[in-house]
């Protein structure tokens, strides 16, 4: 493991990482996370009781969104040619759980976990707007990657 700061240089500032010199692979990265909740919540949920909507498309389209704004939210991301965004969203009744996966792919010099991670935090946060009339102790959490692959630090995978 490489221990590392890439984006602070020998001066102790705040950079971003110059990738002009590395060539371009395929590059992939996947991450999960979890919005608990209330069981009534998710029975809005799941019978299309929400106000605000449709909260499982909403929170796709919005998961989306966030993958392609990374750049706009995080100071040091790259501005990436993102060929592939998914982001999916289930139901699961016996955790209370909305569980949201995100994979994201390009062709390029640098990765794409950053975007995957902004994808399901942003799916989550629109989960949790679109549902706090009803339960403002709504949980978002374990947002963690969960696969990597590309680029010369090669393949990862989540335990």
């Amino acid at each position: 493991m490489n221990n590392e700061l890439t984006h602070i240089d020998e001066d102790g500032n705040a950079h971003m990482v110059d990738v002009s010199d590395k060539g371009e692979t395929e590059r992939t990265a996947t991450a999960k996370g979890t919005v608990l909740m209330q069981p009534e919540t998710l029975a809005l949920i799941q019978g299309g009781d929400v106000k605000k909507g449709d909260v499982l498309s909403v929170a796709q389209l919005a998961g989306i969104m966030g993958a392609k704004k990374t750049p706009d939210l995080i100071p040091l991301c790259h501005p990436l040619d993102l060929t592939s965004v998914k982001v999916e969203l289930s139901i699961d009744a016996a955790r209370n759980a909305v569980d949201i996966e995100a994979t994201c792919k390009l062709k390029g010099r640098t990765g794409v976990e950053m975007e995957a991670l902004t994808a399901v935090s942003v799916a989550a946060l629109t989960v949790y707007d679109m549902c706090k009339a009803a339960d403002k102790g709504m949980q978002i959490t374990d947002i963690r990657l969960t696969h990597k692959a590309g680029g010369k630090s090669g393949t990862f995978e989540a335990d």
